[in-house]
């Protein structure tokens, strides 16, 4: 996919994009029942498709929202543009680094304080040990975790998880922001301290692909949209609209 295809201004390009699975057709009762069972040849597997032909471009300072029901392959999709999984099929276009939020307490080591894990998470992302004590004292801030960053985050809630992990990903304004269902949790205050730190950001230039369920989140932050349904987009386009299509047929 050559950077040609595209105007200058665009960031992220998926074209045809496809992600197929295999799961086996039954259940088992444990790993050991299921190595067994493979070792005699005796598990059959399904194929099916995550996402199904997708194609989407998404501008420089963008926030684009994704929305479904669960398994409509929403998180599949981000993975994509998070590189973290290949898709079977298509090519993919990024033009910069990609900051991803993907799961709760995704790359946090559970015996690890919130601290350490800061330093951890950092250089997960990229930075160094120097510039993660640059910021140290922004992200803590930022969380507003208290006493509890010098305790293990196996001792956390999920929204304080959800918040120190927001807080290092956007330490540094990421060029690429991926940010899946984190926002969900936590207190009211907290979310509307992160979405003004995306309005921020957006201003100057971050793309944001956001996954939410609330509705007035996508409405308030998003620009455009793409409704995903079985792994194909239902509808795209400006968020209004795509909200409102999403609403008139059904799918809360």
């Amino acid at each position: 996919m050559a950077e040609t295809s595209f105007s200058l201004d665009t960031v992220v390009a998926l074209q045809n994009i496809s992600v197929r699975y295999r799961a086996p057709e039954q259940k088992y009762k444990s790993f050991k029942e299921y190595a067994i069972r493979v070792l005699q040849r005796q598990v059959r597997f399904r194929e099916f498709l995550a996402l199904d032909n997708i194609s989407i471009e998404v501008k420089l300072g963008e926030i684009f929202g994704i929305i479904g029901r669960n398994g409509a392959g929403k998180s599949t999709l981000l993975k994509v543009v998070s590189r973290v999984i290949n898709p079977t099929n298509g090519r993919v276009w990024i033009k910069g680094r990609v900051s991803p939020l993907l799961e709760l307490g995704a790359g946090f080591h559970p015996e690890l304080t919130g601290r350490e894990n800061v330093f951890l998470n950092g250089t997960l992302l990229g930075h160094t040990m120097s510039e993660v004590r640059d910021v140290l004292d922004k992200i803590l801030d930022f969380a507003e975790l208290g006493r509890f960053i010098d305790a293990p985050v196996r001792t956390y809630s999920t929204g304080m998880v959800a918040r120190l992990g927001f807080s290092i990903a956007t330490a540094w304004r990421p060029e690429i922001l991926i940010v899946d269902e984190i926002l969900a949790v936590g207190d009211e205050a907290f979310r509307e301290k992160c979405y003004a730190r995306l309005e921020g950001y957006r201003d100057g230039g971050t793309t944001t692909f956001i996954v939410t369920h609330n509705m007035d989140t996508m409405l308030s932050l998003c620009k455009s949209a793409i409704w995903l349904d079985h792994g194909k987009i239902v509808a795209m386009g400006k968020t209004k609209d795509v909200v409102a299509e999403y609403h008139s047929k059904g799918g809360f």
